[in-house]
């Protein structure tokens, strides 16, 4: 016999827990409503984000440069490092990106807005310009204040899934347009800040507020090939030389590989091609940390802390100067490759003997 399932009907609380999805939370709300008396018609303003900036500073920046843009401000990108080829397609021709001028292109600002970091030092190149500057800066972010915190005006939230969350909020509580562009910017920033919507910053309301970026315009299935499959032959090779490097302590839940900077030469990798490849040795069975370490030449070593279950890797990276996230931290790092792997090995073998494994 052929019974059709009736949909419960949704009760009165239902849809207050669904429109709550919606509101923008207070706290954000006061803080925007603090920042706007900054946000001034016919200024111009630059914004910036970390080095190497990922899909949550690229997608915050140029999703808030076009809602700045509604509000007659002149608009402009400045940050420390190239902008990613990957995140190209975000730019378009009415975002203006003069990073390549360096710290001459902060002259002649009337603010700066610093997005996903809160640490002046995570602007490497334009740290120095930047603690020299008289005019205002406000920051957006959604990690714990670093150790040298950067602007006058501050509205995060460590809450958030990513800065696109708290770039969205600012749009609405001002009541500007979520054009598709801006729509493709910010569901940029969340989709890979939240790993594809698996990492544990994956939240309620952040897919609420990726379903209100659909409606807006977005087609999902662009969007993922846009930014997961437009992989390069250098990516795969580069793949393969890091997985050979494998090692593994099971005993204790640690996993990490090594990429030397003979082999990213070699290859003509970027960047982008080293980016989430720390997330294979996070993948393998009973690991608790992950670490990637990329020599980067001169005396530098770039580690990536990447954790799971109740491991905080944001815990490890501040021992060597570093932060981000409770999950996924890292940390820049002065020295030989033998021995930053040494040191940090050492210290994650030491942490992880006082954290015990987590009930499944």
């Amino acid at each position: 016999m052929h019974t059709t399932q009736v949909p419960a009907r949704r009760t009165p609380t239902d849809n207050a827990v669904i429109e709550d999805l919606f509101s923008v939370p207070r706290a954000r709300a006061k803080a925007i409503r603090e920042l706007e008396p900054l946000l001034r018609p016919g200024i111009t303003v630059a914004l910036s984000t970390h080095l190497n900036a990922d899909g949550d500073g690229c997608g915050s920046e140029t999703a808030l440069a076009r809602l700045l843009m509604q509000r007659g401000m002149h608009v402009r990108i400045v940050n420390p490092t190239p902008w990613p080829a990957l995140f190209s397609f975000l730019l378009g021709d009415d975002v203006e990106d003069a990073s390549p001028r360096g710290a001459a292109a902060l002259e002649g600002i009337d603010l700066l807005l610093v997005l996903d970091i809160n640490d002046v030092r995570r602007l490497g190149v334009l740290a120095d310009a930047v603690r020299a500057l008289t005019v205002p800066i406000g920051v957006i972010d959604h990690h714990v204040a670093g150790d040298e915190p950067v602007g006058h005006v501050t509205y995060a939230d460590t809450t958030a899934c990513a800065t696109g969350e708290m770039v969205f909020d600012l749009a609405r509580e001002l009541g500007l347009t979520i054009t598709p562009a801006i729509a493709e910017s910010l569901y940029c920033a969340i989709l890979t800040d939240t790993g594809g919507f698996r990492f544990s910053n994956t939240s309620p309301r952040c897919h609420a507020v990726a379903a209100a970026l659909l409606a807006a315009g977005v087609a999902p299935e662009s969007m993922y090939r846009l930014i997961y499959a437009q992989v390069k032959p250098a990516r795969l090779h580069l793949l393969r030389e890091a997985l050979s490097t494998l090692q593994l302590d099971p005993d204790i839940g640690l996993s990490w590989i090594t990429l030397t900077h003979e082999v990213v030469h070699r290859l003509g990798a970027t960047t982008d091609d080293v980016d989430g490849l720390v997330e294979h040795p996070r993948s393998v069975a009973g690991t608790r940390l992950a670490l990637m370490f990329r020599d980067l030449g001169h005396g530098k070593v770039k580690v990536s802390f990447r954790s799971t279950g109740n491991v905080d890797a944001q815990l490890l990276a501040k021992q060597f100067g570093g932060g981000g996230h409770v999950k996924a931290s890292g940390a820049l790092l002065a020295g030989t490759l033998a021995e930053t792997e040494a040191n940090v090995i050492a210290a994650a073998r030491e942490y992880l003997a006082t954290i015990p494994r987590a009930i499944a």
